[in-house]
């Protein structure tokens, strides 16, 4: 079995992460871990995670050496995180939203060293979803006006989603507009005409939502959309074990959800 760590175990991802690792029969659970001031650190991750008692306490430091790690935390945990997978050549599957362009840089330097799956969003649906949305801005002409959508839970931090802004970028790698300069984040004012050759970025927060992603390309007379709505944060977990087994078969190198999932 595959030693398994979980950085952000106490989120909403990290208690499904170790509750379905465990679960797989190809995980055994080595460490969940949390940042320093949580309630929760000296509790079983079992209790937590609603499986039954395990005798694995969440921690706020690493454990033993890990076979694979999966981090589903905040960026400041990642970045914090980050040497410490490097120095111990820990491959590290990386779900964390937020990250900045600078901060992207930093992950893609860590994978010059390490094996580093880093996707905004693992599941098989949103990686299609980037791939249409990227041919559809391809085929459609400037005349399409483009607007990206997503709803998510109040609990959520970041905004846009990372799943929004990585559909954004797929877009203008299709248009070929320059990223981020080509985003506008909401509107607002008596005389905000929209302008050509932008993406328009609007964030939603309700209740429980778990997400829902809409991409709109509409010129006069028509509109086409790409939907997605996840109904559960399981499709993600699933999606992120996959690629922490496929992982530890890597090479050093920096992998996408593209990779794992063979798109």
């Amino acid at each position: 079995m595959l030693k398994l760590a979980v950085v952000g175990a106490c989120g909403r991802m990290g208690l499904r992460l170790n509750a379905m690792g465990h679960e797989s029969g190809v995980f055994e659970l080595v460490g969940p871990v949390t940042f320093d001031e949580d309630t929760q650190i000296g509790k079983d991750i079992g209790e937590l995670a609603g499986i039954g008692s395990l005798g694995i306490k969440v921690s706020n430091e690493m454990p033993v050496q890990p076979d694979v790690l999966i981090d589903f935390s905040i960026p400041t945990a990642t970045l914090k995180w980050l040497p410490y997978y490097v120095e111990h050549k820990i491959p590290a599957v990386i779900g964390t939203t937020g990250f900045s362009e600078d901060e992207i840089k930093i992950i893609g330097e860590a994978a010059t060293k390490i094996p580093i799956v880093f996707a905004a969003n693992m599941s098989l649906g949103v990686n299609l979803l980037f791939k249409l949305a990227n041919q559809v801005a391809q085929t459609l002409d400037d005349a399409y006006d483009i607007e990206i959508s997503e709803v998510h839970h109040r609990f959520k931090r970041d905004a846009p989603s990372g799943t929004a802004m990585e559909l954004a970028r797929q877009v203008a790698a299709g248009k070929s507009w320059p990223f981020p300069d080509c985003l506008q984040h909401g509107r607002e004012g008596g005389d905000i005409l929209r302008e050509e050759k932008t993406i328009g970025m609007h964030a939603l927060r309700l209740g429980d939502t778990v997400g829902i992603h809409d991409v709109h390309f509409s010129t006069l007379g028509e509109t086409v959309t790409l939907h997605h709505h996840a109904q559960s944060r399981d499709t993600f977990v699933r999606g992120a074990l996959h690629a922490a087994k496929w992982l530890t078969k890597k090479e050093v190198g920096l992998y996408s959800m593209f990779d794992v999932l063979g798109l």
